[in-house]
């Protein structure tokens, strides 16, 4: 899988999760140099507490489309501290 924004390919990997339909991708096959820091949480009841980055790329910036979750509940344990797209980013076979 494939998570694309603008044309730049920001995570790429065989081996996402998948939650609730989202891929959620290991942290190893992401290019942090296209992710920025975001103060912006939000609360699953069953996940617990996602951080968020927005995405930068040519100068675009496309707030909070990546969110993860840094230290999640035992039941989603399988997902820490991956991320997952969404506001316009592709995610693509």
């Amino acid at each position: 899988m494939k998570a694309v924004w603008n044309g730049v390919t920001i995570a790429a990997s065989d081996e996402t999760v998948v939650v609730e339909g989202n891929h959620y991708f290991p942290p190893s096959s992401v290019e942090t140099e296209y992710l920025v820091e975001s103060e912006h949480s939000s609360h699953c009841p069953w996940k617990g507490t996602a951080g968020y980055r927005s995405i930068e790329v040519d100068g675009e910036r496309n707030e909070n489309a990546a969110w993860f979750y840094p230290d999640p509940s035992r039941e989603a344990e399988s997902i820490r501290d991956h991320l997952a797209f969404w506001n316009g980013v592709e995610v693509v076979p």
